[in-house]
C-alpha cells in the first residue's frame, strides 16, 4: 500500500504533470481575462449612462491590447492560446471554463443586462456574410500565429504585438457584422450565461475552418531547403514558447 501510495504521489508530483496543470490553469486565467476585458467594454458601450463612451474603435483596441498583454504574460507557460480553434483538446475545457466564468462575472456585475446589451456575438444581417467573415478573420489570425510562433525567420520577440494587432484589425473588419469572434470559447461563454444562441453554429464552424486554412496556407509557403526542425528552432521568445509546449 505504501509503495502504491508513493508511486501515486510521485506521479502526481512529477514535473510533467505539474507543468500540464500549470498550463491548464494559465489557459483558464488567460481566457477569463481576455473575455472579461473585451466583453466589459462591449457592455459599457451599450448600457445607458455610459452608452457610446467607449466607441467601436475603443472596443477594437481593448481586444487587441488584451491579447498582446496576455501573450507576453502567459506565452512562455501555456503558449497563450485562449482559443479552441488554435489549440489542442487538453486546453479546450480550460478555455470554455474561463469564458463562462468571465461571462458569469459580467452578468453578476451588471444586473440590467438584456438582449440589447448582450456582450456575446450575433450575426448582423445574413448569416452567410458573418460566416465568411469569421473564416477570413480566423484565417488571418492563425496565419500570423503560425508565422511568429513556429518559424524562427520571423521576429519572435514581436509575436505578442503581431498577434494583438491582428486581432485589432480583425475586430475592425468584422466587428460590425459578425462580432469578430474568431474564438468559439469567446462566443460560447456569453451564449451559455445569457441563453442567446442566434447563429451560434457559425462561431464554431467558421473559426475552426479559418484556423485550419490559415495554418495550412502558412505551411505551404514556409517551405525551404532547411529541415522543418531547423526552421522551428529558435531563441529567446520563440524558444520559451517551444519549451512551454513540450508536453502538449
Amino acid at each position: 500500500m505504501e509503495e502504491g501510495g508513493a508511486k501515486d504521489s510521485g506521479f502526481c508530483g512529477s514535473p510533467e504533470v505539474v507543468q500540464i496543470i500549470q498550463k491548464v490553469i494559465a489557459e483558464v486565467i488567460g481566457t477569463y481575462f481576455l473575455v472579461f476585458a473585451g466583453c466589459s467594454v462591449v457592455v459599457l458601450n451599450k448600457l445607458e449612462g455610459s452608452k457610446g463612451t467607449i466607441t467601436f474603435p475603443g472596443i477594437c483596441i481593448v481586444w487587441g491590447i488584451t491579447v498582446m498583454i496576455l501573450v507576453y504574460a502567459l506565452g512562455h507557460i501555456s503558449g497563450a492560446h485562449f482559443n479552441p480553434a488554435v489549440t489542442i483538446p487538453l486546453y479546450l475545457i480550460a478555455q470554455v471554463l474561463g469564458s463562462i466564468l468571465a461571462s458569469g462575472t459580467l452578468y453578476l456585475l451588471y444586473d440590467d443586462l438584456d438582449e440589447n446589451s448582450y456582450f456575446g456575438t450575433v450575426p448582423v444581417g445574413a448569416h452567410m456574410k458573418s460566416f465568411i467573415l469569421e473564416i477570413l478573420t480566423s484565417f488571418l489570425l492563425m496565419f500570423v500565429v503560425s508565422a511568429v510562433s513556429t518559424d524562427n525567420r520571423a521576429i519572435g520577440e514581436m509575436a505578442g504585438i503581431a498577434v494583438g494587432m491582428t486581432v485589432l484589425i480583425d475586430v475592425f473588419i468584422a466587428g460590425p457584422v459578425s462580432g469578430a469572434s474568431m474564438n468559439p470559447a469567446r462566443s460560447l461563454g456569453p451564449a451559455v450565461v445569457m441563453h442567446i444562441f442566434d447563429g451560434f453554429w457559425l462561431y464554431i464552424v467558421g473559426p475552426f475552418l479559418g484556423a485550419i486554412l490559415g495554418a495550412s496556407a502558412y505551411n505551404l509557403i514556409r517551405f525551404t531547403e532547411k529541415p522543418l526542425r531547423e526552421i522551428g528552432a529558435s531563441s529567446t521568445f520563440l524558444k520559451t514558447m517551444s519549451r512551454a509546449n513540450t508536453f502538449r
